[in-house]
């Protein structure tokens, strides 16, 4: 089975280095490999000192570098929607207007990836991320849309059809036509796929890279948290820039001991996960030798690639006199976690993330009773009773 590993991190850790160092042992083992960019600021082709394109490029025996354009994806993969776009923006539109659509970009960078995981090229996908919050968005943003347009889609096509010759006359507003319904109907079908592909565990890794520094550790503990709230399975962490012991110099002795403190914060927290130590090299890690060091340093066991499940996905169970609803959020604040019932779905609040999760139609006449929070698991309890959520 192929398997895909996201790699993400607070911007300037060194995710590009420690993923192109995973793709080139990948591909050094026999594995054929693909490493993706989903981030806008592509920098592949600087550590690979290649010249890429819009299209996949062999850079080494079977490794190969795709940096995503999803606008030329968009173009080429569902081009009525572009069509319908361009008339609603204005004939002549340029498709970096796509951009304003928030999180189109992130969309379209997901649905390469798991047509590219469909094709079954590649033995691995490793996907180099942009910085945590963009990542956080990216990898939420397929089971929000397809949210809405769960609830929207069965009555489009009827209301398209309905609608299509009044705002046309109205409002002159161009309603998308039959194609551009079945380019949406087909990327809906993507959608509910793709959800499924990155949370199965046996399938997709995510892999958090971080540095010992306090933003730096604070903001991982927060994704890591995040991550767990969406079922994604994180199964590695890795401490880049390790400054070396020895150096003899008062300034960076000082820093080292900082890193000590933090290296040790960041241990401990993450103690379930398999952690590994990247040193801070003494030149940019550029061209194919300069990454050959990460692999030599830290990469050459086999286990590297195993895959972990640390923790489950949410579990609905019935017990004797209620259901019960576990959702893990390791490192969350018990009290900054928020829920309540909004129609069919199940709403979790907690710092600046929210969480719909459909609920099954059992529960669907039942109310929240209770809840508790403990060992990083939220249980919330469900019953058929008029007094609604307590809290605990």
């Amino acid at each position: 089975m192929s398997r895909i590993y996201i790699f993400t991190g607070k911007g300037g850790v060194g995710k590009s280095s420690v993923a192109a160092a995973h793709a080139l042992r990948s591909a050094q083992t026999g594995q054929k490999t693909l490493l993706v960019s989903t981030d806008m600021a592509h920098n592949l082709g600087d550590i690979f000192e290649k010249q890429l394109g819009k299209e996949i490029e062999t850079v080494f025996p079977k490794l190969d570098l795709y940096e995503i354009d999803p606008a030329y994806v968009m173009e080429h993969d569902y081009p009525e929607i572009i069509t319908y776009l361009d008339k609603v923006m204005g004939a002549g539109g340029d498709l970096s207007d796509l951009g304003m659509i928030p999180g189109c970009e992130e969309l379209f960078s997901l649905l390469r990836i798991a047509d590219l995981y469909q094709e079954k090229l590649y033995d691995r996908i490793i996907v180099d991320c942009a910085p945590t919050g963009e990542t956080l968005s990216l990898l939420k943003f397929p089971e929000l849309l397809s949210w809405y347009m769960e609830k929207l889609f069965p009555i489009g096509k009827v209301g398209v059809r309905v609608l299509s010759p009044i705002s046309k006359a109205a409002f002159k507003i161009e309603m998308p036509n039959k194609q551009a319904m079945n380019d949406i109907e087909k990327m809906y079908t993507k959608l509910i796929g793709l959800q499924e592909l990155l949370k199965d565990r046996d399938i997709t890794s995510i892999r958090i890279v971080t540095m010992p520094e306090k933003m730096v550790v604070e903001e991982t503990k927060r994704s890591y948290m995040y991550l767990n709230l969406y079922n994604f399975n994180v199964d590695g962490l890795y401490i880049n820039r390790i400054l070396p012991e020895g150096m003899e110099n008062a300034f960076f002795d000082q820093w080292i001991d900082i890193q000590k403190n933090y290296t040790r914060q960041l241990e401990e927290t993450f103690a379930a996960l398999p952690i590994r130590r990247i040193r801070w090299y003494d030149e940019e890690l550029r061209g194919i030798r300069n990454i050959q060091r990460i692999v030599d340093d830290v990469l050459m066991e086999d286990e590297v690639f195993e895959t972990k499940i640390l923790t489950e996905r949410e579990q609905f169970l019935q017990t004797e006199n209620c259901f019960q609803l576990t959702v893990n959020i390791p490192g969350a604040d018990k009290s900054d976690i928020d829920l309540y019932q909004a129609a069919s779905d199940l709403v979790i609040k907690t710092g600046n993330f929210k969480r719909n999760i459909p609920l099954p139609n059992v529960l669907r006449t039942m109310e929240v009773s209770g809840a508790a929070f403990e060992n990083g698991e939220l249980k919330i309890r469900f019953e058929k009773s008029p007094e609604g959520y307590k809290g605990e």
